[in-house]
């Protein structure tokens, strides 16, 4: 389109939301850099500000108009633009969380955003809207061709009420996601992914994100909520809790724990392998 302002955006890593458009960069400026009016460089997580404001600097060199910001800034308010920071088919249809977890960088209300089209939902706390909201982001996304329906961005368990798995049942949905984050939330954990299972929801639909590691949390502890996901009809996936620095884990006990909890076939074999040897 005319007069519209050429934006080059630059990442300080890839993962799996990065675009990967002409205009998308990952890192430093290369010897063939694109014609831009502005070069965005955008930041998610804290630890990767030292790094990123390096290189913003390196690509200050080359443009006139350079911003720098994220979420990891604390900069989550501005409305979504399909395909500008994360790859297509992702959208958001809402910012913001009411929950306040002290270990969460989501710190803004909730609140909606005008619904664009995608099939992997990625908002902060979507179940935390109004009904006609959800309502009006499950209709937009029966109607999607992108690929099949994700909900990466989770569902909180005790926000899957009865009324949500039925609206849920109307979708055809590849995968959820819903999070075990404290010990006390089992209830909430166990009463969501069972009735889910009762609604006829297949375990590789149901994924459930373990936070294990944290606050006087031991291996035999973590273990046992991973196993209690599985006995109750999800899939675990281990996260281990990496607090503001962003450094990864150097235990061995616990570096070896989220290894078997964090591949979905190794899991599926595992249990498997279990359940014939108890037939035997």
């Amino acid at each position: 389109m005319s007069g519209e302002r050429r934006i080059c955006r630059v990442f300080p890593r890839r993962t799996s939301q990065t675009p990967t458009d002409s205009m998308a960069f990952v890192g430093y400026p290369s010897l063939i850099r694109p014609e831009a009016d502005e070069v965005h460089v955008s930041v998610v997580f804290t630890w990767d500000i030292p790094e990123a404001e390096k290189m913003a600097d390196a690509w200050r060199a080359y443009y006139p108009v350079l911003r720098i910001g994220g979420p990891a800034y604390g900069q989550r308010s501005g409305d979504f633009v399909p395909g500008r920071y994360v790859r297509p088919g992702v959208t958001f249809s809402s910012h913001g969380c009411p929950n306040r977890c002290d270990f969460c960088m989501v710190r803004d209300p909730w609140r909606a955003l005008p619904i664009q089209p995608g099939n992997l939902l990625q908002d902060d706390n979507f179940l935390a809207g109004p009904w006609s909201h959800l309502e009006a982001v499950i209709q937009m996304l029966k109607t999607q061709k992108l690929g099949r329906v994700e909900f990466t961005g989770g569902l909180e368990a005790g926000r899957i009420t009865p009324r949500v798995v039925e609206l849920l049942r109307s979708l055809t949905f590849r995968q959820l996601f819903t999070a075990y984050d404290k010990p006390e939330d089992a209830p909430a954990v166990q009463a969501a992914l069972e009735r889910l299972t009762r609604a006829g929801c297949y375990r590789r639909q149901l994924r459930c994100y373990v936070l294990i590691g944290r606050d006087g949390d031991t291996v035999d502890a973590a273990r046992g909520r991973l196993e209690n996901v599985w006995k109750w009809g999800g899939v675990p996936c281990a996260m281990y809790f990496v607090g503001a620095n962003g450094q990864p884990c150097t235990d061995p006990q616990w570096r070896e724990l989220r290894r078997e909890w964090i591949r979905p076939a190794a899991m599926f074999a595992s249990h498997k392998s279990v359940k014939e040897r108890s037939r035997g």
